[in-house]
């Protein structure tokens, strides 16, 4: 009777501090999506500073994170080419809820071809190549959301 007492005593205190350990963990990631919105609403605020500039100007002030992937938007009135893009800072193969995303506006629009064709050649990744592709597009509006 002892030795089944003690036994859910255990099992009672356990889960007891199992529970606690992961509510901390669930509050740090909570703390890191608050952190990069917040760093990459500054780029948004100051975004005079950057239109009007190349998209390598941006990227060289982005000290603390810096885009994984790229995602193309077609024009809805021509969809040979792409007028916005949007950045995400998070792996493409590790979904994160209410991530954040900067959407960068063109000054001049990119073909829809060669965009199309660099998103599927680097899986939809922000590689070297797709820096030297968009790092010398002038930057037209920046909006940063969750």
């Amino acid at each position: 009777m002892k030795f089944k007492f003690l036994l859910f005593i255990c099992v009672v205190l356990g889960v007891n501090f199992n529970a606690q350990n992961k509510m901390s963990l669930k509050k740090a990631q909570d703390v890191n999506v608050l952190d990069t919105l917040n760093y990459l609403k500054t780029f948004e605020a100051h975004k005079k500073e950057y239109v009007g500039k190349q998209f390598s100007y941006l990227l060289g002030k982005m000290t603390k994170i810096q885009p994984q992937t790229v995602w193309i938007i077609p024009n809805s009135l021509d969809s040979t080419i792409v007028q916005k893009s949007l950045f995400r800072f998070y792996d493409m193969n590790y979904p994160i809820m209410n991530e954040t995303k900067m959407m960068i506006t063109w000054e001049i629009a990119l073909p829809y071809k060669t965009a199309s064709f660099n998103n599927r050649r680097n899986k939809f990744y922000f590689s070297e190549s797709e820096k030297r592709f968009y790092g010398n597009r002038i930057v037209k509006n920046i909006l940063v959301y969750r």
